[in-house]
């Protein structure tokens, strides 16, 4: 099964990571995806290019077996919509069970994208929960796990939806975005190779 995740990565940085990784080991994916959007449809745009944002997550990865970089939706036009890119997916590996990890606020909108049903027709779902948290209780969301949850993944099966307790670093992009523009230190909180391609592009300074 190869886990499918998404987001601005605007910078990629050590709590994308983490949580990639615990996921990856928790529910035995062969690797993780991480696929960074071109045109964000519920949340703000990413300030950074495409091929930026892409080069630092490459450059996040390298040497990790486990984490692999996928451009399809940069190189996609349109509105980077989920169920385009699990459908793009399914196309090329239609043998290789797929699913999609979603942090826990992710998650609370789900029922409000474009066909959520359809999703999970292609996909299985992990939402990803900080210890100690409890998620969103709406009644979109226990209709949908009441019908697809369960305690544990059938790799041999889509549709399904699990919780996946992961290590949640307190980290956030807009904050590293934050720091630069300001000229603090942003060490440990993202990846060396990340902190240099920053530099060297002076990422994050112009808007501040």
């Amino acid at each position: 099964m190869i886990g499918i995740f998404g987001g601005t990565f605007d910078p990629v940085h050590c709590g994308h990571l983490r949580i990639a990784l615990d996921a990856r080991e928790q529910l035995g994916l062969d690797h993780v995806r991480l696929i960074p959007l071109a045109h964000a449809v519920h949340r703000d745009q990413p300030e950074t290019p495409g091929t930026l944002r892409l080069a630092m997550l490459e450059a996040a990865v390298a040497g990790h077996a486990g984490l692999q970089v996928d451009d399809r939706e940069l190189r996609r036009e349109g509105p980077s919509y989920t169920v385009d890119t699990l459908a793009s997916l399914h196309a090329e590996l239609p043998d290789r069970p797929l699913c999609l990890l979603l942090g826990e606020d992710a998650f609370a909108g789900f029922p409000g994208w474009r066909d959520p049903e359809r999703i999970l027709t292609l996909a299985n779902i992990a939402v990803l929960q900080r210890p100690g948290h409890a998620p969103a209780d709406t009644a979109p969301l226990r209709a949908l796990l009441d019908r697809h949850g369960t305690r544990t993944l059938d790799n041999g099966r889509v549709g399904q939806i699990v919780v996946c307790p992961v290590t949640q670093l307190e980290i956030a992009s807009s904050d590293i975005r934050r720091r630069v523009g300001s000229g603090r230190s942003i060490d440990f909180l993202t990846p060396d190779a990340v902190i240099a391609l920053i530099e060297r592009h002076r990422l994050y300074r112009a808007a501040q």
